[in-house]
């Protein structure tokens, strides 16, 4: 897991710049998205099956409240962690149309802690799809009401399948780009693909 998270912060898209086959995927999702019945770079139009990637938002806002504080007086880790795979779910529900199964979740960092009583905002989108797969990103920021700043505390990966095939994700700006190939990237390390089994018994 060390060696995993060295390798992505050392090439992380926030460091560095796209591989040569990245810039090349992005320029193809750009041309693929250009309406062919006129000459501009501004006119763009969604392929069939096809979503944009800005249209797959949502948003939580909770309250920090003392009850879920650990022992270091501050929010206990798997609060959040519940907080970002509900929202996380919800999204690739809602986009999925069915529902979803977890499949993977990310090796999750805690870049900062969360004090109690202040405000955890969850925004949430997709960012990459395939076949039946959903990749979600959620970016977790809280708000102390003291100083009013945001800050980032953690970014959740969470890849979910679906029981039918799933539309294609098209980024219309560059950061959102930038958003869809770190998807791809999380989704490909996913070590095994994995079968939706339909008929597993059910515990009452």
């Amino acid at each position: 897991n060390k060696s995993r998270r060295i390798a992505f912060s050392t090439s992380s898209l926030l460091k560095v710049a796209p591989s040569s086959e990245e810039r090349n995927i992005i320029h193809e999702l750009f041309l693929s998205t250009l309406d062919p019945k006129t000459i501009s770079f501004q006119s763009r139009i969604l392929p069939p099956k096809a979503v944009w990637m800005e249209d797959t938002k949502l948003k939580s806002l909770d309250i920090c409240h003392p009850q879920e504080r650990n022992v270091f007086n501050r929010i206990f880790g798997g609060f959040l962690m519940r907080k970002a795979y509900e929202l996380a779910w919800a999204t690739a529900c809602s986009f999925g149309g069915s529902r979803p199964y977890v499949v993977t979740v990310d090796d999750i960092m805690f870049q900062k802690p969360v004090e109690v009583g202040s405000l955890l905002f969850l925004s949430s989108q997709v960012c990459f799809t395939q076949d039946h797969y959903i990749q979600v990103r959620v970016h977790s920021e809280v708000s102390s009401l003291d100083s009013r700043e945001h800050m980032t505390t953690n970014v959740f990966h969470f890849t979910f399948m679906s029981e039918k095939e799933v539309p294609l994700i098209f980024p219309k700006t560059y950061g959102e780009s930038m958003l869809y190939l770190d998807g791809q990237r999380h989704f490909k390390s996913m070590s095994t693909p994995v079968t939706l089994k339909k008929d597993y018994p059910v515990e009452p």
